[in-house]
């Protein structure tokens, strides 16, 4: 859905997987903190984790700069979450453990509800059903959007 939404569509076939946009730290109340620091990621600390963070966090519409996107969500996003956020690897790594040692995967989560990405139309509740019932039932939020007629989970 996301190349399918961009003037510039990516460059490589999207993988018929759910990927993470962002963690985003979030206030009880008022709109999500963004933008608390301008500390830019610290690609040598990344090494180790980058080849896991390709495959789940991916930058979809350019393929050639993982870095780039993941210093603009660290930047954005990622610095407001201080003290529950150390530091950028710190953030990093919370994702690779939400998405595999939380069992957070939504690809994999919807695809043991027998929900899979054959271009059919759902009903969004089956969908936050399976998600639900993977997560201690915690309601998801989900994003849609329009695309040639087209409603898509983004």
């Amino acid at each position: 859905a996301v190349c399918n939404s961009k003037p510039t569509p990516c460059k490589d076939p999207p993988d018929k997987l759910f990927t993470v946009h962002g963690l985003w730290p979030s206030n009880l109340n008022g709109p999500h903190p963004e933008n608390c620091t301008n500390a830019t990621v610290n690609s040598h600390r990344l090494k180790n984790i980058q080849a896991q963070l390709k495959i789940i966090w991916p930058n979809v519409l350019d393929r050639t700069n993982h870095v780039g996107f993941w210093n603009k969500q660290w930047i954005k996003h990622g610095s407001c979450g201080y003290p529950a956020i150390m530091n950028d690897t710190h953030y990093f790594q919370t994702v690779i453990n939400m998405y595999i040692t939380q069992k957070q995967n939504v690809s994999e989560i919807l695809s043991k509800a027998k929900i899979e990405p054959l271009g059919i139309q759902r009903p969004l509740v089956h969908i936050e059903n399976a998600i639900r019932n993977s997560i201690n039932n915690k309601k998801p939020k989900f994003k849609c959007q329009k695309n040639s007629g087209v409603t898509e989970l983004v």
